[in-house]
């Protein structure tokens, strides 16, 4: 059965609490999403689930699947691999859009190739590192599309490595390309920092010898505090979009913007948004990390309860001009049947306040909690009858 349990209730500094509505913006993009990974509050979303092409945002998911191989110890940052004649060839020039300016038959390094992805976008450093680490573009792009799954990006599929136009085979959401960003920033925290806030990266050399740096094209580093990812995009077809992170005392926000009409245009938006983001909200803290929220009842255990705790300091966020009222309630499905492993996600925290859409946090195990044996069974039923 799905339980709910009603657990605090948090007033506001007023015995009588201001209902505020959510502060207003007016996005210039055609699609805006933004999401507040402190709390799990999505404080904009205008066409949030809207298919759309990626265009260079695609490489989100390739650096992704790239980092969690790294992080499991399958690549390697100094792995080389070849470039192909016939993916130089392919990849390199005007009509290959942005590239890192590879040579064939050169020997790049993962890392090399990641900064060549991240910060220079570059069309040839994607597919030379698909090939090298799945053996062909496609055998990669089904690795993309199966870590998608595992994400639960449900409205995204990927047919190339680079977000190439491909008559729609590629398409994603704003909100999906969030979560693919909270799971970058999540999951692989020490890569994403060494990769994505780089400002600048020479690769490759010009006719006359001089090296080539290439500038990141992320419109909000050096605009907005704490800007540190993550990807632009263009296409004719899909215009000019951006996913951008930023944190600011603790708070960190992602926002996507799409379908803009200029580079320009894709800056002030961004800078105008996140902006926003961080004046428009603020954050109320609700427990610490590792703090006991509630409690779960366990079927088949050692234990009859396992504590339920927050996997990281939790917060809700609320519109900045006033208070409210917070009402937190937890919800698993239980009995919890064991064996249960500590730290190991099996119940929510469902925040809800008057001008806000509910906001859900993940709460984990505090403990291990075997199966039980035989005698430890027959005990707690008998304590369960008589009790």
């Amino acid at each position: 059965m799905k339980k709910s349990v009603a657990a605090l209730l948090f007033v506001g500094l007023l015995s009588q609490p201001l209902v505020a509505a959510a502060p207003p913006y007016s996005s210039g993009a055609p699609i805006a999403y933004m999401k507040d990974l402190s709390s799990g509050a999505v404080l904009f979303d205008q066409g949030g689930e809207t298919r759309m092409p990626p265009a260079s945002m695609a490489k989100m998911m390739t650096v992704h699947v790239a980092f969690r191989m790294i992080q499991k110890g399958d690549l390697k940052l100094d792995q080389t691999f070849t470039v192909r004649p016939e993916t130089w060839q392919q990849w390199h020039g005007p009509q290959a859009g942005s590239t890192m300016f590879l040579s064939p038959g050169e020997q790049v390094s993962v890392e090399n190739l990641l900064h060549g992805i991240v910060t220079l976008s570059g069309n040839d450093a994607c597919v030379v590192l698909a090939e090298g680490i799945a053996g062909t573009e496609q055998a990669f792009v089904a690795l993309m599309n199966q870590e998608a799954k595992r994400l639960g990006l449900k409205n995204s599929h990927f047919g190339t490595s680079n977000g190439w136009p491909d008559e729609g085979v590629t398409y994603v959401t704003a909100a999906d390309l969030a979560s693919l960003a909270e799971a970058t920033i999540e999951e692989t925290p020490s890569l994403y920092k060494k990769f994505y806030a780089t400002r600048a990266f020479t690769w490759g050399k010009t006719m006359g010898g001089a090296d080539i740096e290439q500038g990141n094209r992320n419109p909000i580093l050096g605009k907005v505090q704490g800007a540190d990812g993550l990807k632009t995009g263009h296409t004719e077809e899909a215009g000019y979009g951006f996913t951008g992170s930023a944190e600011q005392e603790g708070r960190r926000l992602v926002m996507v913007v799409a379908g803009l009409t200029s580079a320009n245009q894709r800056i002030a938006e961004s800078v105008r948004f996140m902006d926003w983001g961080f004046r428009a909200w603020k954050a109320q803290p609700l427990f610490k990390k590792g703090q006991t929220v509630e409690t779960a009842e366990v079927q088949l255990g050692s234990a009859t309860k396992v504590a339920l705790v927050a996997p990281q300091d939790m917060a809700v966020t609320l519109p900045r001009a006033a208070s409210s009222q917070i009402s937190v309630k937890v919800a698993y499905t239980g009995p919890i049947k064991a064996p249960i492993a500590k730290g190991q996600k099996i119940a929510q925290l469902i925040i809800s306040t008057p001008d806000t859409p509910p906001q859900i946090l993940p709460l984990v195990a505090g403990e291990d909690v075997s199966e039980a044996g035989i005698f430890w069974r027959l005990w707690n039923g008998l304590k369960s009858f008589f009790g």
